[in-house]
């Protein structure tokens, strides 16, 4: 008969091996975006414009600094370094994204997100809204799993400890 405990640290690895395949995957999906439009800022700027909630100049700005905060913060996701602080602002954007997205379908404005280039050129808006939601409640049972405190974690080189 198997050792409970040896049970119980197998399922936990495995359920912690899943969690971190899907936490480098999210880190990953952020990391396309915001290099997708670090290599074209002029046209995402154009896109930021798309929403006229923004003055022009506002808009060229973030179009320039934003893509790095994704990049940056998708990494931090992937590497475990600055987890809660990748998680957080992550969090922020995915959240004022559907928000805008949303305010601007509701004054019936036909934007095109661009967020992951000619890959989603086609998508409709609900489709857009789909993968933004489902990104938004990974996000925040990540945000929550992690704020507990009571779970098994994964450094970034696969070793397991308790918390």
């Amino acid at each position: 008969m198997k050792d409970p405990s040896t049970i119980n640290y197998r399922s936990s690895a495995v359920r912690q091996f899943v969690w971190r395949i899907v936490d480098v995957i999210v880190g990953g999906v952020f990391v396309y975006a915001g290099a997708i439009k670090a290599f074209d800022p002029i046209h995402f700027a154009n896109d930021i414009d798309n929403y006229k909630i923004l003055p022009w100049f506002i808009g060229v700005r973030l179009a320039f600094y934003l893509p790095w905060l994704e990049i940056f913060c998708g990494v931090a996701l992937i590497a475990r370094k600055l987890y809660l602080g990748g998680l957080s602002i992550l969090t922020g954007l995915v959240t004022v994204f559907i928000i805008a997205s949303i305010v601007a379908k509701a004054r019936g404005i036909d934007i095109s997100c661009g967020c992951f280039g000619h890959v989603s050129k086609n998508w409709s808006f609900t489709t857009h809204l789909a993968l933004d939601v489902v990104l938004l409640v990974v996000l925040v049972f990540y945000f929550a799993r992690a704020r507990s405190g009571s779970t098994v974690s994964i450094k970034p080189f696969g070793q397991v400890y308790e918390r």
